[in-house]
């Protein structure tokens, strides 16, 4: 078996990789996100995913031979790059642009293998389709607090789950890891992807 430690403090991210037999080791990267501004939302996300993933890959507590993965979502709507909403007013208004629209989720994903120092990184996209919300449910939603702590100001696996109306693309990519391509940059480091599993 060997050890996968994501780098990223969200707890969508965790369950996702605990719900596909894997159990991470968590070290928080403390990343400042607002290093990098002014980039396209894909590369933004990827180069955010890399800085995590660079900063918990030199931690002294990284398992020796561990498998170190960074992500970062961004919601991409008419080409910018949406994070989290800094408070709830903002939240307010990226759910009047948003509804009854399509914007873009994209999570970079960064794998480190620390045995060998290789890296492979990419970027999942998944077309995300809004429900065409009104005032009212805007207001109760954003009262919840929940989309002030994900990328996008809405979730598919919580109370946001009924304003989305559909997705094209890997619906885990949108809950903030993409399963498929996690395996895949496994793979590229000459990694299975179920000997990432810790239970069968």
């Amino acid at each position: 078996m060997t050890q996968l430690v994501l780098a990223s403090a969200s707890p969508a991210r965790l369950q996702t990789l605990r719900n596909a037999g894997i159990d991470p080791v968590v070290i928080v990267s403390g990343v400042d996100e607002s290093r990098l501004d002014g980039l396209p939302p894909a590369e933004l996300a990827l180069q955010l995913a890399e800085l995590k993933c660079a900063a918990v890959a030199a931690r002294d507590e990284v398992p020796a031979g561990a498998l170190v993965l960074g992500c970062d979502s961004v919601l991409d709507l008419d080409g910018e790059a949406l994070g989290k909403p800094g408070d709830a007013d903002e939240a307010v208004r990226r759910w009047h642009a948003m509804r009854g629209r399509t914007g873009i989720l994209r999570t970079g994903h960064c794998l480190r293998d620390t045995a060998t120092g290789r890296v492979a990184a990419a970027t999942a996209s998944t077309t995300v389709h809004f429900a065409d919300v009104t005032d009212e449910e805007v207001a109760a939603y954003v009262a919840t607090g929940e989309p002030l702590e994900v990328a996008g100001a809405f979730t598919v696996d919580g109370l946001g789950g009924a304003f989305v109306t559909g997705i094209e693309g890997d619906h885990h990519n949108v809950v903030g890891v993409s399963l498929p391509l996690v395996r895949e940059l496994a793979a590229e480091l000459g990694h299975s992807w179920t000997e990432l599993w810790t239970r069968p």
